[in-house]
């Protein structure tokens, strides 16, 4: 480097005395004509120097090593257009690079949400547990048109109690793995992750979901279920649906198969819209049988038809402080027209859960066609990325006397 270029880079960016004690460079000790300068641009990070201590200020620079001493200094404020103009190709092409290097450094977001919560069940079977639940997401870009989700995900079970009415541990899994992205026209997701339609399955699945269409969705999925819960657990299921609007109305149609000890097959309409502001009515119609080999589950004569109805209005909104919402639904739901539906799923999940020997109900399963009942909640922002929830499920068996009333509530930190 030229000290006449050395001193026009320094004096461009300010240097007047020697203010940086520290030396940077082996070779450019104190008493050098050039040492305050340097100083200068190395505090800035204009210069970097070489990996082995040294300035190297009698070798020769190329023009590209020139053009990034430039970009640097540019960004520190200092006046070289002359220098920038000399240097316009390389700067060019340095630009590209260093727009691919600061979109490389933003490749990957880690983002968290903890969630304390407790549980009081009462009826038939009564339990109760709090625990704390955190979960990490790790996103990451694969190309412009592919990304990569994962999800690290641990229980704390604070009163010792998994809800099951056994002891637990604390556990951490990696439990979501999988890449999204377009093939064509159509949008897909693969690996592990979950699968939810509320209504009729919430459970966590190794398998494929494909959606193709914008204002008539057409979906696709085919998985088989590996979370803790029984119900599904390594068995393979297909669902299949059609979304659209008509005016206000949201409609869904979808088709689900299990093939589970009972080779469940379900039928769903639903309907959704606002009948006024902030209000949404909704309502849905399940058909669903089950294979009468299921002989613990006296299904040879029980209803194939279930339905639910709800009223909601509002939402809380994480990034709304003040924002609240409350609803209501109500379900009348045979046996046979549902797999795992999110309200049994976690919340109320007594007496209407699978057990691991492979009968439906927690007391009686040949008494048990279904379940009938209503849910209530309610949910308000308390502070930014900070919403707390309630709801009460009080639900009963559509054959049988079992019932159970379930109150849970939770805090929820987004991050």
């Amino acid at each position: 480097m030229k000290k006449s270029l050395v001193l026009a880079m320094a004096m461009a960016l300010g240097v007047t005395a020697s203010a940086y004690a520290a030396n940077p460079f082996s070779d450019v000790p104190a008493g050098h004509w050039a040492y305050d300068a340097v100083n200068k641009l190395a505090a800035e990070g204009v210069v970097d120097g070489y990996p082995d201590g040294t300035y190297g200020g009698d070798k020769l620079m190329t023009r590209y090593e020139m053009a990034q001493i430039v970009a640097k200094a540019m960004a520190k404020g200092a006046n070289v257009d002359k220098l920038a103009a000399e240097f316009a190709d390389e700067l060019d092409s340095l630009g590209v690079r260093v727009a691919n290097l600061e979109k490389k450094a933003d490749n990957v977001k880690i983002t968290g949400q903890i969630r304390a919560s407790y549980k009081d069940v009462s009826g038939d079977k009564k339990d109760n547990n709090m625990r704390l639940r955190s979960r990490l997401f790790v996103n990451g870009t694969i190309n412009d048109d592919w990304t990569y989700t994962g999800r690290f995900h641990n229980e704390q079970y604070v009163n010792g109690n998994d809800g099951k009415g056994s002891a637990a541990e604390d556990d951490l899994d990696f439990n979501w793995a999988f890449v999204s992205g377009r093939v064509g026209g159509v949008k897909m997701d693969a690996g592990r992750m979950d699968f939810t339609y509320a209504d009729v399955v919430d459970v966590r699945g190794d398998g494929v979901k494909l959606a193709y269409g914008d204002d008539v969705k057409v979906t696709g999925w085919v998985f088989k279920g590996n979370s803790d819960i029984d119900m599904l657990s390594d068995d393979r299921v297909y669902v299949a649906g059609v979304e659209t609007s008509f005016g206000a109305v949201d409609t869904a149609v979808r088709y689900y198969r299990a093939d589970t000890e009972f080779d469940n097959e379900i039928v769903e309409v639903a309907l959704s819209g606002e009948v006024a502001k902030d209000l949404v009515l909704r309502a849905s119609w399940f058909n669903g049988t089950a294979d009468d080999k299921a002989e613990t589950l006296a299904q040879k004569d029980v209803d194939t038809n279930g339905y639910l109805v709800g009223l909601a209005y509002g939402g809380a909104k994480a990034s709304e402080v003040g924002s609240w919402g409350v609803y209501a639904n109500y379900s009348d739901r045979p046996f046979a027209t549902y797999l795992l539906p999110t309200n049994l799923s976690g919340y109320a999940d007594a007496p209407y859960a699978y057990n691991a020997d492979g009968t439906y109900s927690v007391n009686d399963a040949a008494a048990a066609d279904g379940y009938k009942g209503f849910e209530v909640g309610a949910n308000v922002t308390l502070a930014k990325n900070i919403v707390a929830a309630v709801k009460y499920f009080d639900l009963e068996e559509r054959e049988g006397s079992k019932d159970a009333q379930t109150l849970w509530s939770e805090v929820v930190f987004t991050f």
